[in-house]
């Protein structure tokens, strides 16, 4: 009886272990744009490289277009409460829960996109992403994406700092970007998501919002704001979160591969990013909007008027700021 005992068990444990190694995790991925802009295309990227690496065990659901949450912080509480596993997000509303992001995001901190990468994928980029999940917040950082440079579009046309007085601009969740519009003379408007923008200013909510050109274009924006004022004020980039409960529940070998694979699609949705960016500048022109270029000296007008969000963001920050700024030296 005790043989007969035994081999039952044994098999019992046997199923049991098979069962557990044949175990399929899926974890849902949320995404406020289109499934053919950048981000999307390497959310998919990512999707596919993961369920191939880890031969079936890890698979991720993507959404897109918002329909999981029509707003990048909404998703960012989701991840924290655990009810999805991903999201792909600006950087700029991750500040309101980690304050140190926003010394990555603020006003003309980079020369240009190699300036950004170059820190990003250095140290200061790296230990900062990995500080979003030693915050506590619930949230683990896994990769940047690019967002290129943010732009001010309006229905009116504008090229310097005196003219903004008294609009109103549709903002990304984050106090650092409403002072930033209000350091300019006009008005920042948070809580629209960026598939709301279009009807905001249809119905005058707001006079125009601030992003860049792929955003400008897959949104529609640019029918409803046709002045797209070329300030560049700052370069925001994108970035690929997990919940703390997807990592533990994908456990630590998985978790590895899924890294992995998030950090092999980061070139990829590079590139994908200067090809929708040029693609995007011709449809807009072509769309009738007007590109509004600034003069030196109104472009240096709008550095001026943004300099104190230096000291009011950036003021514990004073160090890793400097050497952001003695990397660009080489660009």
């Amino acid at each position: 009886m005790k043989k007969v005992l035994s081999l039952v068990l044994a098999l019992a444990m046997v199923f049991a272990l098979a069962t557990f190694a044949s175990a399929e995790i899926t974890l849902k991925l949320s995404e406020v744009h289109k499934a053919d802009y950048p981000t999307g295309l390497a959310d998919q990227e990512f999707a596919r490289l993961v369920e191939e690496k880890t031969e079936g065990r890890v698979k991720i659901d993507c959404h897109f277009s918002g329909t999981l949450y029509d707003k990048e912080a909404a998703a960012i509480e989701a991840l924290q409460d655990g009810e999805i596993g991903f999201a792909r997000v600006s950087a700029s509303p991750v500040g309101t829960f980690v304050p140190e992001i926003n010394a990555l995001i603020l006003p003309y901190l980079y020369k240009n996109g190699k300036h950004m990468w170059a820190v990003l994928n250095g140290e200061i980029g790296q230990t900062i992403l990995k500080n979003i999940e030693a915050s506590g917040q619930g949230l683990v950082g896994i990769c940047y994406y690019d967002a290129g440079s943010r732009c001010f579009y309006c229905t009116k046309s504008f090229s310097t700092v005196a003219e903004m007085a008294g609009l109103k601009f549709r903002m990304q969740d984050n106090p650092m970007m409403l002072d930033m519009v209000a350091a300019l003379g006009a008005q920042g408007v948070a809580g629209i998501g960026s598939n709301e923008v279009y009807n905001a200013i249809k119905t005058g909510v707001v006079d125009g919002a601030e992003n860049n050109y792929p955003t400008y274009q897959n949104m529609g924006d640019y029918e409803a704001a046709p002045y797209y004022i070329l300030d560049q004020h700052t370069r925001v980039p994108e970035i690929l979160l997990a919940s703390a409960d997807a990592k533990a529940q994908v456990g630590e070998a998985d978790w590895a591969i899924v890294m992995e694979c998030a950090a092999a699609t980061q070139q990829y949705e590079i590139d994908e990013w200067a090809k929708k960016e040029e693609s995007s500048k011709k449809i807009v022109v072509e769309g009738g909007s007007t590109i509004v270029e600034l003069t030196p000296e109104a472009f240096a007008e709008f550095q001026a008027a943004m300099a104190p969000l230096y000291e009011k963001y950036g003021a514990n920050y004073t160090e890793i700021i400097s050497q952001i700024k003695a990397i660009g030296e080489q660009f």
